[in-house]
């Protein structure tokens, strides 16, 4: 079964959470010091805000699938309604690891279908796709993350990020 996902940019995260329990009648079921988390039952969303190097204002939209099946059953559904579509597996974002898929709409807004494997301790890395709706032109994840490996990297670059 399908969740409805909302990733919202904040500013101020305690100001943010403190709107939103309200607006929602419930407190964030996962709490970090710059991410919360409200999975919602009615209406079924996933819905998160943080304060990770986006702009502010609606992040990305999606949808969350229970299942590995769900998800691959998504796969042609996106595919048909944006064909550059860019697959992710085992991503480590928002405090979790997920398989997902990344396609955009015709104004530029990030679409992300998703099944959650597990959860981390950290946040991770904001996915580049489409730089979060302010392009149409996908990035390739891998080559604009922090670490890009050895093999990849023109000579003398420096990523003071990278351990290899």
């Amino acid at each position: 079964m399908k969740r409805f996902h909302i990733h919202v940019s904040v500013e101020d995260l305690a100001k943010s959470i403190g709107f939103y329990s309200i607006l929602f009648g419930a407190e964030p079921s996962k709490i970090e010091a710059d991410y919360a988390k409200w999975m919602l039952d009615d209406p079924r969303v996933n819905f998160a805000i943080s304060t990770q190097r986006q702009p502010v204002g609606v992040n990305h939209l999606g949808f969350q699938v229970d299942t590995a099946d769900e998800l691959r059953g998504m796969q042609a559904q996106l595919t048909a309604a944006d064909a550059r579509l860019i697959q992710e597996n085992e991503q480590a974002c928002c405090y979790a690891r997920s398989d997902k898929y990344w396609v955009t709409d015709p104004t530029g807004i990030a679409w992300e279908t998703f099944h959650t494997l597990g959860g981390i301790p950290v946040y991770g890395e904001d996915t580049p796709v489409f730089d979060h709706g302010t392009s149409t032109t996908p990035t390739k994840a891998a080559e604009t993350a922090c670490c890009v490996p050895k093999a990849k990297r023109g000579p003398g670059t420096k990523q003071p990020c990278c351990n290899a």
